[in-house]
């Protein structure tokens, strides 16, 4: 007994029961699912939404710790298994945006799972297990410990990408995603193996200290940087990193595709983070020119790309594509030669307000479809404001937000972008960054035009299930309510990154 304590001791436990409780659930899931029959099937997802609240009530359990601990002055005390697992305010913050994200998508897939006759437990049981692969992701402070997170999150969606197994173009995007996800995996897990090799250890505390000694133009550090980048992107699909994102948002179930823009995308942002900000931070000089070429390219490829879909799915994914963009250029203001807080700060409240309204405006896109209708081509919106005017202005709502128009939240994620970028001293690329935001504008009105000035292609009434219509009043309210009260969300983003006592970022990592 007294070995085992030695390797998992109490702060081990309290530190994983969030990602215990929610693979505990998964796994019951799939073992109940064999004893369900119909309508039982539903008792799915009341297990999954438990798993989820049970998960969220140990992240607080891990809060109210951490509190005691900085309270006490013991802020170190919240690392366990020998210091590769950490959970600081930001990975806090992103495990409630993770749950958050798949109690929403788990409301959306019940009755499209229904339609496509594909409601297997296996379903709910892969979205737990992911957010389990995102919390490693987010609260990951060892090079093994990140990877390991990031491939139990890809292999799971991979499958949810190909869930409908009769549908062909779910096939095929599932296998694209697969094939160039473990492309990207590979690549990135030598540039993890070349950084372990300059610094003899995989915590990522120790690699950023060996490469604060370690010469910046060396071209192991180098290509080490450009290869673990390069994974890093693909996972957030940034240009030329994103041929995956329209074929795997078109052809995997709707309900999953929204999943994959919010809280898969979220999990990637949080590892990017850690590895950008925390290990890579003293090459921030070679790699800053890279993300600027790489922030530009995506917003150019995403928005003109997003101009001539007739796909609302493909739409969304290219738009999505152009929203990384933007968070890029806030990660290049967070790590310029005269940083600015308010970058890092404008990432996290995008993702958050990325959430709700993306997820809302897919959740619309899920009510479209019935039995006889695929409900994701634009002409399938046509007449909605005529067929269920409550979706449609809901739907304008979101695409609004999208666009950044005020007081809606997505204002709130594209102002502190640009204000980050302005207090770091890039007036050129924030003028790009808006004219963009003005061409983005464009698409998401070619939506609402459908919607609204167009006759509808069918008459047949949109039926609404439960499930559906409290996704879409989460997401509503998270869209609306961040717009006209932002301060408690910003204050919230403000804890996670420590803005409050900080003034720049190296103070964030405590350097």
């Amino acid at each position: 007994m007294s070995s085992f304590a030695q390797y998992f001791n109490s702060t081990d436990y309290l530190l994983s029961l969030p990602m215990i409780m929610l693979a505990l659930f998964g796994i019951f899931v799939l073992i109940t699912d064999v004893f369900l029959k119909g309508e039982e099937k539903r008792l799915n997802v009341w297990a999954s939404l438990a798993g989820l609240a049970v998960s969220a009530g140990a992240v607080w359990k891990v809060q109210l710790a951490y509190r005691s601990a900085v309270a006490r002055g013991i802020d170190s005390s919240l690392m366990g298994f020998g210091g590769s697992l950490i959970f600081d305010r930001f990975a806090i913050y992103f495990c409630y945006l993770f749950l958050a994200g798949a109690a929403v998508a788990i409301l959306m897939s019940v009755k499209y799972l229904e339609i496509e006759e594909e409601n297997h437990g296996e379903f709910y049981a892969l979205i737990l297990f992911s957010v389990v692969g995102m919390m490693c992701m987010a609260a990951g402070y060892d090079i093994v410990l990140l990877f390991i997170g990031l491939e139990l999150m890809a292999l799971s969606t991979y499958v949810l990408v190909g869930f409908l197994r009769r549908d062909r173009r779910s096939n095929e995007a599932a296998l694209k995603y697969l094939l160039l996800g473990a492309f990207s995996s590979g690549i990135f897990a030598y540039g993890l193996s070349l950084f372990y090799g300059l610094s003899g250890s995989t915590n990522i505390g120790a690699i950023a200290e060996a490469l604060q000694k370690t010469n910046p133009k060396d071209p192991i550090a180098i290509l080490a940087m450009i290869t673990v980048a390069t994974g890093l992107l693909f996972k957030i699909a940034a240009v030329p990193f994103h041929q995956w994102a329209p074929d795997a948002y078109e052809g995997a179930p709707t309900s999953v595709t929204g999943y994959m823009s919010v809280a898969v995308k979220a999990a990637g942002w949080a590892m990017l983070l850690r590895i950008f900000l925390w290990m890579l931070y003293p090459m921030r000089a070679t790699y800053v020119p890279l993300l600027v070429f790489v922030s530009l390219a995506t917003m150019t490829g995403g928005n003109l790309a997003a101009l001539t879909q007739t796909n609302l799915k493909r739409l969304l994914a290219y738009s999505s594509i152009s929203h990384v963009g933007y968070m890029l250029l806030g990660l290049v203001a967070g790590t310029a030669i005269s940083p600015s807080m308010t970058g890092i700060k404008g990432i996290l409240i995008y993702l958050l307000v990325y959430t709700f309204m993306n997820l809302g405006a897919f959740a619309v896109i899920t009510s479209l479809r019935r039995r006889d209708i695929i409900g994701d081509e634009l002409d399938d919106i046509n007449g909605l404001m005529q067929k269920a005017p409550l979706e449609a202005i809901l739907m304008l709502v979101f695409l609004l937000s999208l666009a950044g128009i005020p007081p809606l939240a997505g204002f709130y994620g594209k102002y502190f972008i640009f204000l980050s970028l302005i207090e770091s001293g890039h007036f050129v690329l924030a003028s790009v960054a808006v004219l963009y935001a003005v061409l983005g504008l464009y698409y998401y009105l070619k939506i609402a035009n459908a919607m609204l000035m167009r006759p509808a292609e069918t008459a047949e009434p949109i039926a609404m299930s439960f499930g559906l219509r409290a996704a879409l009043a989460i997401s509503a309210i998270g869209t609306i309510g961040i717009g006209l009260f932002p301060d408690i969300f910003i204050k919230a983003v403000n804890w996670s990154i420590h803005a409050e006592a900080a003034d720049s970022v190296a103070r964030l990592m405590g350097r």
